[in-house]
């Protein structure tokens, strides 16, 4: 049995989805308070049957916590906030949620392996980092920080109450790690986007879903933002090559993201749907955002050297398979 909280989300889903399929029995904890999480969980149920365990409670239950992880072989922490306004409440679940993870699997006579996702938020706005614009991308003047991305030794310096309460149950993982024995690693993901993908999390998946239904997409600053896309397939293997090299990953954050040849500007992006969608799509300008930086592309090397993973999924191949996905799900409704 493996433990999966958070199972009913986007990136849930498609991981327990993933183990169904390869035999394992996943025990979803959730307390489905996310946009689309119920559709989530039912299409898991109907799709893989008795090899779903739903247990439907808050991260913060220290007893069902614990119920939970009683005898699973492994933890995939991937509980997180959907909304930006709530800053107490992004702290409570990130940081408090994650500390009553730690514990329960602690309490364990021998903790399973533990793998939490974190996000490249964490890094925060990074305005030091020279940059050069040029037609539709902000790139780096460093030819080397190009060819590679952003590397774990880049400090963290979160700039959003969000990004602060990631960074927090990012630092108690670690700890926990290092102190007391938890066999546990961080995998600081950027852009994740695909299937399942609900509410307005992932601007890939809000751009198709405004261009699927012929509403404007809001650009916020100049369109020629940078993001390196990672497809939840990719993600997923990430996840299954953590948890069997754990022995040599705990300890450690791991930067994860589709790397310098999965990035794309904001507006190639949208090029891109529009292409897929055969039409042009209205745009609106918005002002930059709080704390989102000009440029962000994962250097993966680190895990890759341990693990052997890479993203294979090229952008445009994933935007198609979102696209489908939605389409399909939109007709469903």
């Amino acid at each position: 049995m493996i433990l999966v909280t958070g199972g009913a989300g986007f990136i849930g889903t498609n991981l327990a989805a993933h183990l169904a399929r390869t035999g394992r029995r996943v025990r979803i904890f959730d307390d489905l308070s996310g946009p689309g999480v119920d559709r989530n969980l039912a299409w898991l149920q109907r799709t893989h049957g008795d090899k779903i365990d739903a247990r439907i409670a808050d991260v913060r239950d220290r007893t069902k916590l614990r119920e939970a992880v009683a005898g699973v072989e492994a933890v995939f922490h991937l509980v997180t906030t959907t909304g930006v306004d709530d800053p107490a409440h992004d702290f409570d679940i990130h940081a408090r949620g994650t500390l009553e993870v730690l514990e329960a699997v602690r309490a364990r006579a021998t903790p399973p392996p533990l793998v939490f996702v974190s996000t490249s938020t964490v890094y925060g706005a990074m305005p030091d980092l020279p940059l050069q614009v040029g037609a539709t991308r902000w790139t780096p003047v460093d030819d080397a920080l190009a060819a590679r991305g952003i590397a774990e030794t880049r400090a963290l310096e979160p700039s959003t109450p969000y990004a602060c309460s990631r960074c927090c149950a990012d630092h108690y993982v670690l700890a926990y790690a290092h102190e007391l024995g938890v066999p546990a690693t961080v995998l600081r993901a950027s852009s994740v986007y695909g299937p399942h993908q609900s509410g307005d999390h992932g601007f890939v998946a809000s751009f198709l879903r405004c261009a699927i239904e012929q509403r404007p997409i809001e650009i916020h600053g100049d369109g020629k933002q940078v993001r390196d896309l990672l497809f939840v397939d990719d993600l997923v293997d990430a996840f299954v090559r953590a948890w069997s090299r754990i022995g040599a990953l705990a300890g450690r954050a791991y930067n994860l993201g589709g790397g310098p040849a999965h990035a794309l500007g904001i507006g190639e992006v949208i090029a891109s749907i529009e292409s897929l969608c055969g039409r042009p799509v209205e745009r609106r300008i918005a002002p930059w955002r709080a704390g989102a930086p000009k440029y962000f592309v994962a250097d993966t090397t680190a895990f890759s050297e341990v693990t052997g993973w890479s993203a294979r999924v090229a952008p445009r191949s994933g935007i198609e398979a979102l696209h489908g996905w939605l389409v399909a799900s939109a007709r469903r409704s």
